[in-house]
């Protein structure tokens, strides 16, 4: 399958503000795009630029991507770690772009043996409950919002935290007792707390039965993550400490983490994640599938990932419920209630609206 073309597209998803440590966003900044074959073939990607995360925008990721482009010109779509290389060799790091090429091939490679992605990577059918999340707000807002989402039949609850670790006890606290005792809660500072604040944070919010805490400090605190881990009464995830899979390890080693958040959007896409899933396995460290701010088309990617990858037992695919206005995705993952179904069509199994691509602004290389 020789790659005659790309098509790039500033995929942009108009949202409900959604609020988390780290700032708002009104936008999902997400890139699209289409690799063409002369099979007659084309493989999707799509990623979500995260600039305070992963520190990718929508821009560098539009620009980066067409670079990309022109390496892969002419050369062998199923030689999957071959491009991927072509791509690590051009540039350190912007694992977020990358993800979406990385997908791009892996759609590619199973349609082309007829098989939907997660047969192809070799899974089998699983049952995928998200959970779904409340951003930071006053604690009297996020507890409505939890009644709320009980009454949708929503079974877990992801709280956004990390703004001031005494209101954020009173909004779980609040969270708790409007939810019930039945709901699994689940809580993700982004690096918001300080060491201290963490322990405190963690300690007061030991009656409440959370599951885990993702990402209490910044990454470059990982050195205190142990101590922590070894002090706190709730179970850590580490989020963005683990990028890659040598970041895994490092983390794992140190004894910094009882379980990992894998995004594409982190790791550059499957082939990464996966050596993070091996690590994480090998280690006895369970894993989370989670996401940015994703359409269905990465979603679709991101479930079939889960339905390959027996050690991935949790569930943060929410992505495009968190406030999109719009869903510009035909096929693909559905929600039956707030559980996944995965298409048995071949590949991903989704693709973007023509009649939105047709809004948005597109460069072929």
């Amino acid at each position: 399958m020789t790659i005659l073309q790309t098509e790039i597209y500033k995929f942009s998803i108009p949202m409900h503000p959604f609020t988390i440590a780290t700032g708002t966003m009104h936008f999902a900044q997400n890139i699209f795009i289409r690799v063409h074959t002369d099979s007659g073939l084309y493989g999707v990607g799509e990623c979500s630029a995260f600039p305070m995360i992963a520190g990718e925008t929508q821009a560098t990721c539009f620009e980066m991507a067409k670079d990309f482009a022109a390496l892969w010109k002419n050369k062998n779509a199923a030689a999957i770690e071959e491009r991927l290389q072509d791509l690590h060799s051009f540039t350190a790091f912007n694992a977020t772009i990358k993800s979406a090429f990385d997908m791009a091939l892996y759609d590619l490679a199973a349609k082309a043996a007829g098989q939907p992605l997660y047969r192809f990577l070799g899974g089998s059918k699983k049952e995928l409950e998200t959970d779904l999340t409340i951003g930071i707000d006053t604690p009297d807002n996020m507890a409505a919002k939890a009644i709320d989402f009980v009454k949708r039949g929503v079974r877990i609850i992801k709280i956004k935290l990390g703004k001031n670790a005494k209101e954020d006890v009173e909004r779980v606290r609040r969270i708790r007792e409007a939810a019930g005792s039945s709901i699994g809660l689940r809580i993700d500072a982004n690096q918001g707390w300080s060491y201290e604040d963490a322990l405190f944070a963690l300690t007061a919010m030991a009656p409440f039965n959370i599951q885990f805490c993702e990402q209490p400090m910044r990454s470059w605190n990982d050195d205190k993550l142990p101590a922590l881990v070894k002090q706190s009464p709730i179970k850590i995830m580490a989020d963005e400490s683990v990028f890659n899979h040598y970041d895994a390890k490092r983390i794992i080693a140190a004894g910094a983490c009882d379980y990992v958040n894998i995004k594409f959007a982190k790791s550059g896409g499957i082939s990464e994640a996966q050596k993070i899933h091996a690590v994480c396995k090998q280690h006895n460290i369970p894993c989370m599938m989670g996401g940015m701010l994703e359409s269905r088309v990465a979603l679709s990617a991101f479930a079939h990932f889960a339905l390959s990858h027996d050690n991935v037992i949790f569930y943060d695919m929410d992505t495009c419920m968190l406030g999109h206005k719009t869903d510009p995705v035909t096929g693909g993952v559905q929600y039956k209630g707030f559980f996944l179904e995965v298409p048995e069509t071949p590949g991903i199994g989704a693709d973007a609206d023509e009649a939105f691509l047709n809004t948005l602004e597109k460069v072929t290389v």
